[in-house]
């Protein structure tokens, strides 16, 4: 199978196109050739080698966390799927790879994709559905009638967790830039600051939650417009002890919990929580949003795709910061 490999880590690397065997799958796997893969911030670092503590992947590897395609072949004790099936998946931790034509998947991180979606649209959503999932659902149990901050809401989890907050009925505030305003006011948002001309933290008060995927002073910043007992979900960092226990790597618990001393401070200080999340794969729940899509809760926001060929261009797109949404590769 082709897929794109990672030879070496680092801020200048690039990826190589290069052939593989085709993937092997357990009794639990399912094989699916992959029709499309979004491209995230996530695949960026991962090259660059800033998650090489938690994510100690041995070059080469095959990189992408996304994908949507067909399932070719399942393994003698898979129930769920079947050849033929259009699915969409987050692939576990240790078993990236989705720029690739093929991938072998556990049957658990896989669900049917939506029926009304392209494989590009479908492709674009695992990683950033399950991220907005996990944080406004599973940690902060949000509630109608809630306010909720969620930074950055033209990017790729912002667009998704909008819409999601406001499906959960949830007041929703977002920061973005001036060009992004009125767009992401259409996704459904209560309040949006333009932070290139206000201060989010001289408007907002009393905020239950906050949702940052950005980190350092605009985390800091945001932990002074929570309420007494309000929750701040980090996705940029810095990682928290509670991450190593979900790694299954007790030992790294100090070294996280150093990390993230100075903000889990300030909230103890302003009587306020802070949790770092790294969204992990789950099948279950991913089915769950895709019946929020197929209800018309949430759809996918694409900014541009490109060609399986130009998987290069995708992440330097990414990594330029200018997507509104998701980029997406497809694979013929």
């Amino acid at each position: 199978m082709r897929a794109f490999l990672v030879d070496k880590y680092g801020k200048d690397s690039t990826l190589r196109e290069g052939k593989l065997p085709d993937p092997e799958i357990g009794d639990r796997d399912v094989l699916v050739r992959i029709l499309a893969a979004g491209v995230n911030p996530l695949d960026t670092k991962i090259l660059a080698g800033e998650f090489t503590l938690f994510l100690p992947y041995k070059p080469p590897f095959v990189l992408g966390n996304d994908l949507a395609g067909v399932v070719e072949r399942v393994g003698p004790r898979v129930q769920k799927f079947a050849p033929g099936d259009e699915v969409y998946a987050r692939p576990d931790t240790k078993r990236i790879g989705t720029f690739a034509e093929l991938i072998a998947i556990d049957e658990g991180d896989l669900a049917l994709k939506p029926a009304g979606l392209t494989m590009a649209e479908a492709a674009s959503l695992p990683l950033v559905a399950l991220t907005a999932w996990q944080a406004l659902v599973e940690k902060a149990n949000l509630r109608p009638g809630q306010k909720v901050l969620i930074h950055a809401g033209s990017g790729g989890v912002g667009t998704i967790a909008i819409q999601l907050a406001k499906h959960l009925g949830a007041y929703v505030a977002t920061t973005t830039s001036t060009p992004n305003v009125d767009w992401v006011r259409d996704l459904g948002a209560d309040l949006v600051v333009d932070y290139r001309k206000d201060d989010f933290a001289q408007l907002l008060r009393d905020v239950d939650v906050v949702l940052d995927p950005l980190g350092g002073e605009n985390l800091d910043k945001s932990l002074r417009v929570l309420r007494p007992g309000g929750l701040a979900i980090g996705i940029a960092g810095p990682p928290d002890p509670a991450f190593a226990r979900q790694l299954g790597t007790p030992l790294l618990a100090p070294v996280m919990a150093l990390l993230s001393r100075k903000v889990r401070r300030a909230a103890r200080k302003r009587r306020v929580r802070y949790s770092f999340l790294f969204m992990r794969a789950n099948g279950d729940q991913l089915q769950e949003i895709t019946a929020l899509v197929d209800a018309g809760a949430i759809h996918p926001v694409v900014d541009r795709i490109f060609a399986f060929d130009d998987t290069d261009a995708a992440l330097d797109y990414v990594d330029s910061g200018r997507a509104k949404g998701k980029v997406v590769v497809t694979i013929p």
